[in-house]
């Protein structure tokens, strides 16, 4: 077993930290690119957003597909191939003449990108001792973080100097760069053992997992949280590409550096939870997701940019702590439990925008944050639920 700080752990969570960072920025390299997609093409603000919510879409349900195939046939190749699906849809998107191309590649491109964080986790669980597991799965997600960031500055910056053509031309070049790094440096499996691929067990699980009310509200609290959240963002930026902000591409793309606060609010989260209960700090976090979002209603471009950094806070410390509830509230099968709230996630960031565009529409983006409140309000009250239930069960235990 890899044990910390010897060479082949830094070896594979190297390998494992590119990977992430490559499937985060092409996820989201489209985000700052929307309002220049709107004009190039003739199409609305909804439309526009579908080039990313197509991805999240098919790569929130293919997050189903790949655990229990790589259960039976293996982690590393799978990882592979995957990425060079990625590597190959990303160039295709750097030579479309039209969007219905540009959105099917998209959908396509979201299959394969599904296959690493389906997986990486499993490896990682395969080889490493569980204190280097603990390390290198930090590490791991701060590749997500980076490659959020990573994806949209590129997005931005090449978007105005060259056209979004040539923002994917950058990624598919970078996408090889970063595929034959993930190839020669993660070390191949040694302690992994197939197992049967039997669909009637993960559908039982999958059902059982359904069935569990603490899960149940677990799924809505970070689907409807992230329907929210990454929608905000997507029409943020018609609102400060246009009057009296008039920001161009590269300054959009630099918006998302308001991400970092959310990496503050992941790492404080445990450190919080050995204070006050996860489903406290997840009510505390949707509360500061909120108040960000009035904080965003201000005439000011200093106003938005506190608010966005505030949601993120807010958002990314309900999300990190709901994420570890999943995982402690799983009475089995607990891979799925964790992988079933990923697609509720991804599910609600293909989503919220057809929600939120009537808003938009409307009143623009005080529609979009009236919107917002309506839905975090149901969240907050299924938070309420789950500290109720957890208090119920202390008493039981007492």
């Amino acid at each position: 077993m890899i044990e910390v700080g010897s060479s082949v752990f830094w070896r594979g969570t190297l390998a494992l930290v590119i990977g992430s960072f490559m499937i985060f920025a092409n996820v989201y390299v489209t985000q700052p690119l929307l309002p220049m997609i709107a004009n190039e093409f003739a199409i609305t603000p909804l439309q526009a957003s579908g080039s990313f919510t197509i991805t999240t879409l098919t790569l929130g349900i293919s997050l189903l597909f790949y655990g229990p195939i790589s259960d039976a046939l293996g982690r590393k190749g799978i990882m592979v191939m995957t990425m060079v699906g990625i590597t190959l849809t990303t160039f295709g998107l750097s030579l479309v003449q039209n969007y219905e191309t540009l959105l099917a590649l998209r959908g396509l491109q979201g299959f394969f990108l599904a296959g690493l964080p389906a997986i990486a986790v499993a490896y990682l669980g395969d080889e490493y001792t569980p204190e280097a597991l603990l390390v290198a799965v930090g590490l791991y997600i701060s590749g997500n973080t980076l490659g959020g960031i990573g994806g949209r500055l590129i997005g931005g910056f090449v978007g105005e100097w060259l056209g979004f053509s040539a923002a994917f031309s950058v990624m598919s070049v970078l996408s090889l760069m970063c595929l034959l790094a993930f190839f020669f440096l993660l070390p191949n499996s040694q302690h992994f053992e197939p197992k049967p691929l039997r669909v009637g067990h993960i559908v039982s699980n999958m059902k059982s997992h359904l069935q569990n009310r603490r899960l149940l509200s677990c799924y809505f609290i970070g689907g409807f949280s992230f329907f929210i959240f990454i929608n905000q963002y997507s029409y943020v930026t018609f609102v400060l590409e246009a009057a009296p902000y008039n920001l161009s591409a590269k300054y959009v793309g630099l918006l998302f550096l308001t991400y970092l606060s959310g990496t503050l609010g992941s790492a404080i989260s445990g450190k919080l939870a050995k204070r006050w209960s996860q489903p406290t700090i997840m009510i505390l976090g949707t509360g500061i997701f909120m108040l960000g979002s009035l904080v965003t209603l201000g005439d000011s471009l200093l106003a938005i940019i506190l608010g966005l950094l505030v949601n993120c806070f807010g958002f990314f410390l309900c999300h990190s702590t709901t994420s570890g509830f999943v995982s402690r509230n799983a009475t089995h099968a607990k891979a799925s439990a964790s992988s079933l709230y990923l697609v509720f996630y991804y599910l609600g960031a293909s989503l919220g925008g057809f929600y939120l565009d009537p808003f938009w529409q409307a009143d623009g983006w005080r529609g979009v944050i009236m919107g917002s409140w309506l839905i975090l309000v149901l969240v907050v009250i299924a938070e309420l639920g789950l500290i109720r239930s957890h208090n119920k069960s202390n008493l039981v235990t007492q």
